[in-house]
């Protein structure tokens, strides 16, 4: 029977073939370049591929074309214009902290990297599985704040300031409701860790899993997780209408890249963390006795099923983006403060509950069990 399409045969042959040549040191050392730069081309890769599919979902919404010029369908029109901000002058700024002003892009782009590298793409596609990958996940990717208040001190600009105190208000919020709902699901499987979560979800994902309680989070986790990364109708830090541009308004060029590749990168981050821990990750469906079904679905690879879920819940963000209005920012404080959080907590408690009492689908139904 033909086999799908995966990479771990042709990883083992690679590490095979470095281990029968050379010693232990520059196994590793050609291993660790080769998926840093596999990681840095992802990155790359997926931000640009984002772009042209939000403007083709954005056209849609609005009756428009889109991009159409620029190769067929206007599907080159992202590597232009890649091109296009590599090659624009890097704008002097006076009066500005010259050092943390060049140091915040890299915060956002290193914080978005780290968690970027952590996600299991597929079978055997994961570059670290960490025992604690949803902890670390958590931690790193918080780190991309520091980038963003540093962007709005640094600029000497009254509305990069304001932009960025509105993100770090926001960001810091919603945090916490995005913790919590993947420490409910944390709670229904017993684990941190990524591949062990994907395992445990071979025959029943994680959101019909924890019955109710599981699906709440997971409708919080999205809120929290699009609130996180700027977007609308969460878009209070990059009001154009108010504040320019937010917390970039000073930057340009590659510089401005930089801000704009880690939000589209965290916009897939989100999507892809959500992918792994409620809807099975790289798994894909399985149902018990129906062996030729199954036999059908592990054909297709891994990382098809991996990339499907995920553009599922990227095509979802962006229809919430392009549908509703921006939100005041008190109306944005009072939805995490005094509603998701609150539902959160109580949450947590009926997980607890429902995985003490063994009221969890797989434990009604051991046949559900991997």
């Amino acid at each position: 029977m033909l086999q799908p399409l995966e990479f771990t045969n042709l990883l083992s042959w690679l590490d095979t073939t470095l281990r029968d040549n050379m010693p232990e040191f520059w196994v590793l050392f050609i291993k660790f370049v080769l998926v840093a730069v596999a990681l840095l081309a992802a990155y790359a890769f997926i931000a640009i591929i984002l772009i042209y599919v939000e403007r083709k979902i954005t056209a849609f919404f609005q009756a428009r074309f889109g991009p159409n010029r620029v190769g067929k369908y206007g599907i080159l029109q992202s590597f232009a214009d890649v091109i296009k901000i590599l090659l624009k002058e890097i704008i002097r700024i006076n009066n500005v902290d010259r050092f943390l002003f060049f140091a915040a892009p890299f915060f956002m782009i290193v914080a978005s990297m780290l968690t970027f590298g952590a996600i299991p793409f597929g079978k055997s596609l994961q570059s670290v599985d960490f025992n604690i990958g949803v902890l670390y996940v958590s931690a790193v990717s918080s780190l991309g704040i520091i980038g963003v208040l540093l962007a709005g001190w640094s600029s000497n600009n009254k509305y990069s300031m304001i932009g960025a105190m509105r993100s770090g208000a926001q960001f810091v919020s919603y945090e916490l409701s995005a913790g919590f709902a993947l420490m409910t699901i944390v709670i229904l499987t017993g684990t941190m860790s990524f591949s062990e979560m994907i395992a445990k979800q071979e025959f029943c994902w994680n959101i019909f899993n924890g019955h109710i309680s599981s699906i709440i989070a997971f409708i919080i986790y999205l809120i929290s997780g699009h609130a996180e990364t700027n977007r609308g109708p969460f878009d209070l830090p990059e009001a154009e209408s108010e504040l320019t541009a937010g917390y970039h308004t000073e930057y340009s060029g590659l510089q401005f890249g930089f801000f704009y590749l880690a939000e589209y990168l965290n916009m897939f981050i989100i999507a892809a963390i959500a992918t792994t821990v409620f809807l099975g990750g790289w798994m894909p469906i399985q149902i018990h006795g129906l062996e030729s079904f199954n036999q059908v679905m592990w054909f297709i690879p891994s990382y098809v099923w991996f990339f499907g879920k995920t553009g599922v819940l990227i095509f979802l963000s962006l229809w919430v983006r392009w549908s509703f209005p921006r939100l005041r920012i008190d109306q944005l404080l009072n939805l995490e403060w005094k509603y998701l959080l609150p539902i959160n907590l109580v949450n947590i408690v009926v997980m607890v509950i429902l995985v003490l009492a063994g009221l969890t689908l797989t434990d009604l139904f051991p046949i559900l069990a991997p």
